[in-house]
């Protein structure tokens, strides 16, 4: 049984795209974590941070969005993932008015075509209530300080489809992400994991990003991330509401206005190349 895909990226945060609203029927049978690791490891499969899943959509819809990360996991929301569905969609010629809605776990998203060919996803408003982010904590707070591999850090956490954790840094290039990232990744507090952002204030317009994405490890970029890092960084008084994100993969642009606006993520996004592959 053979499978049609697409590979994508968008600043080195790489995707496998599978449009199931085209493929052969009996596919579905095979999407399970086993097949999702196997297929994303980088020497016996095709290799990605995560695998993106279209089935059809509903009516004003254009379809509907399933994200598995290389570890099988299936997540709710990851916004690089998302842009790459809107280029492959626009470059379908779907959304011919330069917009489209497409709808994965936590609610259905808005694409947009930018005129300088930036893909845009509005990414709904940060949740900050601690028990719908998942995150075990007595009350809400601006951040929380959490015992980990064997120090205390702060962090600020909030929920924006996956769960996040934002710890400012000084020095970005010797942040321990790895380290820490897997350690809170792990951490009691956080029942579903968690994606663990250290951010770096350049300026109130400006930051630098690490990201440890939860069942991937460090990646290049990450656009909920991004979203979340903006988003504590707002609301600590650090950042302005238009904000470049910087990554070592490349730069996004974040636009949140606070509140229960919803986030606004733009940046580049790519079709890398088609390929097919058996069961």
């Amino acid at each position: 049984m053979e499978l049609s895909f697409l590979k994508a990226q968008a600043l080195g945060n790489d995707f496998m795209l599978v449009d199931a609203r085209t493929s052969a029927p009996g596919w579905a049978a095979v999407l399970n974590p086993p097949w999702v690791r196997r297929v994303a490891d980088r020497r016996l499969g095709v290799g990605f941070d995560q695998l993106l899943w279209l089935e059809p959509g509903t009516e004003g819809v254009a379809a509907g969005l399933r994200i598995f990360n290389a570890d099988g996991g299936e997540v709710g929301q990851c916004g690089n993932g998302l842009r790459c569905v809107g280029r492959y969609l626009f470059e379908r010629g779907e959304g011919a008015r330069g917009t489209l809605r497409v709808a994965c776990a936590s609610g259905a998203v808005v694409l947009g075509l930018r005129a300088d060919g930036w893909v845009q996803a509005e990414m709904g408003a940060p949740c900050l209530e601690p028990a719908r982010v998942p995150f075990e904590a007595a009350e809400q707070a601006r951040s929380y300080s959490l015992e980990v591999a064997g120090e205390v850090v702060e962090a600020m956490v909030l929920g924006l489809g996956n769960p996040h954790a934002v710890l400012r840094v000084e020095r970005l290039e010797e942040a321990p992400v790895a380290r820490l990232g897997a350690a809170l990744n792990a951490h009691a507090r956080f029942p579903l994991g968690v994606n663990v952002t250290f951010m770096r204030v350049a300026a109130p317009n400006m930051i630098q990003l690490r990201v440890y994405e939860r069942g991937a490890g460090e990646t290049p970029a990450c656009g909920s991330g991004a979203c979340a890092a903006a988003a504590a960084g707002r609301l600590r008084g650090w950042l302005e509401d238009r904000v470049r994100v910087c990554f070592p993969g490349g730069e996004l642009e974040v636009h949140y206005e606070g509140g229960e606006n919803s986030m606004l993520l733009a940046g580049p996004a790519a079709i890398v190349y088609t390929g097919k592959m058996q069961a």
